[in-house]
């Protein structure tokens, strides 16, 4: 007992000595620890929070709702357990309005886009304009689904299984499409062509029946695959095969695009119709070559 007295009274020594001196209040020790302790209660707690609400079994929110207020939530915990860290440190809150100055002046010459992210990332999550699994396709170029919304940034995972980290401000600044907005079913156009002279009504046969050999396709009486003659082309009577398909095929578009090309070769086939390559005719005239030669002038 007498052992773990003096440790303790050597701990309580060591804890209450003075370091510095914030304002009024004497820095020690024990305020660091207590600030760091604040700070690790405040993450865990907003942890515990989020995980709470995207396991709740209320009606009131969809998915992509629990996620954002999630999120929302988590930000706010976080911003009260640093106020209060701060409190506790003898930060006098009142003075926030001179900390604002020199963070507008941050911002204003180096944290501009890290500010930009981060309101950005709010409004996503506020506006729901963006969710998780939402399937996107940026000005950028990047096409993929949407995995995570965070703070800074959206990370967009493509079909190739590669995470691309995009900031949020990209979403709010420049075109997305979003496939997946609202309806999943979305009409694709699949170019195709036949040679001349064949059997128009034998060619739109042949493109529905590859469009219901296609998992995904919809045909439900008022969505049904149908086939256009869109153009005359210079070797080829130039085709669509125009569908509705569903979300499996939305987010998959390059194997989509293969999948319907491979069944339209194959009932093509059966049909006996010519998938055309790029032909030339060449006519020749028969005729007299005649070669005028002049004498060469000295």
């Amino acid at each position: 007992m007498e052992a773990l007295q003096n440790i303790l009274a050597e701990l309580k020594h060591w804890g209450t000595l003075f370091l510095f001196k914030l304002g009024d209040t004497d820095i020690t020790l024990f305020r660091i620890v207590g600030l760091f302790l604040i700070l690790f209660l405040a993450w865990w707690f907003s942890i515990q929070v989020e995980h709470a609400i995207q396991k709740s079994d209320s009606s009131r929110f969809s998915s992509s709702g629990k996620y954002a207020l999630s999120r929302i939530m988590r930000y706010v915990v976080w911003i009260l357990g640093t106020l209060i860290g701060l409190t506790w440190l003898g930060f006098d809150i009142q003075s926030l309005a001179i900390l604002g100055g020199a963070v507008g002046v941050g911002i204003g010459f180096g944290l501009q886009n890290i500010f930009s992210n981060f309101i950005s990332g709010v409004i996503l999550l506020v506006e729901k304009t963006l969710k998780v699994g939402d399937f996107v396709d940026l000005q950028s170029g990047v096409v993929g689904t949407v995995t995570e919304i965070s703070m800074r940034y959206t990370r967009v995972t493509t079909n190739d299984s590669v995470d691309v980290v995009v900031p949020n401000s990209e979403f709010i600044n420049g075109r997305v499409t979003n496939w997946t907005f609202d309806e999943t079913a979305r009409r694709i156009h699949i170019p195709f062509g036949v040679a001349y002279g064949s059997d128009k009504d034998k060619v739109r046969e042949a493109g529905i029946a590859a469009a219901n050999s296609v998992e995904g396709t919809i045909n439900d009486g008022k969505r049904t695959p149908d086939v256009w003659l869109v153009n005359f082309g210079e070797s080829s009577l130039d085709f669509e095969l125009v569908i509705w398909v569903e979300k499996i095929r939305v987010i998959s578009p390059g194997r989509t695009n293969a999948l319907y090309l491979w069944a339209l070769e194959t009932e093509l086939g059966k049909r006996g119709i010519e998938i055309p390559f790029p032909q030339r005719d060449l006519h020749i005239r028969s005729g007299r070559l005649s070669v005028a030669l002049e004498p060469k002038q000295e």
